[in-house]
């Protein structure tokens, strides 16, 4: 264990920026302290594994990106019907018959890094994200937010990359709409 890190001072110096981490992905405030949780357990197992390389909290949230990808793993099967059938009926609103849009969005020139940073844009896009169907924000966290490789997230979640590319357009989709109606004012 690095001698600066000290497990009895992690649930106040990093307890609150996990759990923000963990509601971004996991959507459910029980579900993400549960993660949090996990993820502080198995820190602490395994703090002598813990060098000083990186930073504390970028040691601590790499196990909880861990545990939620275990989480999504095990629900791997789980798979609301809804998610499986054919197009949604919103795209219908957004989509002529040729399939381009019926209305030019807006342009976003705002730094999405930047935003992400405030906190009454995370609020906005956790609403957003919890509007989503389930299996397509598992898909948006996995690949989007925690910017994994699109085979880990097929692998994570056990569908093909034509599924995780469908999913992955939808839910895109259906936050652009989201948050240019809630945070840029356009919808």
């Amino acid at each position: 264990m690095h001698p600066a890190s000290d497990p009895a001072t992690w649930v106040d110096e990093h307890g609150d920026a996990l759990f923000r981490f963990a509601m971004l992905r996991v959507r459910d405030r029980d579900l993400a302290e549960e993660m949090v949780q996990e993820a502080m357990l198995a820190g602490f197992k395994s703090r002598h594994q813990y060098s000083g390389q990186a930073a504390e909290r970028t040691w601590l949230i790499q196990i909880l990106r861990n545990k939620i990808a275990d989480h999504y793993r095990r629900k791997q099967r789980e798979v609301p019907a809804s998610d499986l059938t054919g197009e949604d009926d919103f795209t219908a609103d957004l989509f002529d018959e040729t399939g381009h849009y019926r209305r030019t969005p807006g342009r976003w020139d705002a730094d999405p890094g930047a935003m992400l940073d405030r906190e009454d844009f995370r609020r906005v896009l956790a609403d957003c994200l919890s509007g989503l169907p389930e299996r397509q924000a598992e898909v948006f966290a996995l690949r989007v937010l925690d910017e994994r490789a699109p085979e880990d997230v097929c692998g994570i979640l056990d569908v093909t990359r034509t599924n995780l590319g469908v999913l992955l357009h939808r839910a895109r989709t259906k936050l652009r709409s989201c948050l240019e109606a809630n945070w840029f004012g356009e919808g």
